[in-house]
């Protein structure tokens, strides 16, 4: 028989400790839709990734499809990455854009910024790239870039809770960032994800459009 060896097994905390966890929320009744537990998560992490506007979702997916809608990109193209989860492509044809491709570095495998300006035509309007296993992308160029032909940057950052570059979290990074907490993720809330934005009039509209 065959022994099956797991790449990764999710964190748990003791039963006991989970389950006095849950137990007011149990008592509470209230299990979606922002109950006290989730508002209290929301400004824990607010805290430690050093975001003013957070938000949380079922998963990661609709969290980065809400982030792109609420960013108001009707039509044209996406420089992305096909180093990703699917999830990530997805986000953006539902969203109505189009995907266009940019290769990887070969140290790091986070988008290469050497390589979007050919990419670039008069159709594109954001750029969404992806934070590797904890390495994040060139964000300084990245940015230069999108400043240069006026593009959005969205980060998928399920990899990289927690991560900072130059003491700045990399919730800070981009017009907004996505994070996972699947189980299969370092931190992890068995589900969930989380979107982070700079913008505040970005911030209310996903607080309005958001669903669960």
């Amino acid at each position: 028989m065959k022994k099956q060896i797991n790449v990764t097994q999710s964190s748990m905390p003791p039963y006991k400790e989970f389950m006095e966890e849950l137990y007011p929320v149990w008592e509470s009744r209230w299990l979606s839709n922002r109950g006290n537990a989730s508002r209290k998560f929301e400004g824990m992490l607010k805290q430690y990734l050093q975001a003013d506007h957070l938000y949380l979702f079922a998963n990661g997916h609709v969290a980065l499809e809400v982030a792109l809608n609420a960013l108001y990109l009707k039509g044209g193209e996406v420089i992305t990455t096909p180093y990703t989860h699917c999830s990530t492509t997805h986000a953006i044809v539902r969203n109505g854009l189009t995907p266009v491709f940019c290769d990887v570095k070969e140290d790091d495998y986070t988008i290469n910024p050497e390589l979007i300006e050919s990419l670039i035509t008069d159709k594109t309007v954001a750029i969404v790239a992806t934070h590797v296993y904890g390495f994040l992308c060139d964000t300084k160029a990245i940015e230069k870039i999108a400043h240069k032909h006026h593009l959005l940057v969205i980060y998928d950052a399920a990899h990289a809770f927690g991560v900072t570059k130059g003491g700045i979290s990399a919730a800070n990074f981009g017009d907004a960032a996505m994070f996972s907490t699947h189980a299969t993720k370092a931190f992890h809330t068995i589900e969930g994800g989380i979107v982070c934005y700079k913008d505040k009039s970005q911030a209310k509209y996903v607080k309005i459009s958001r669903y669960y």
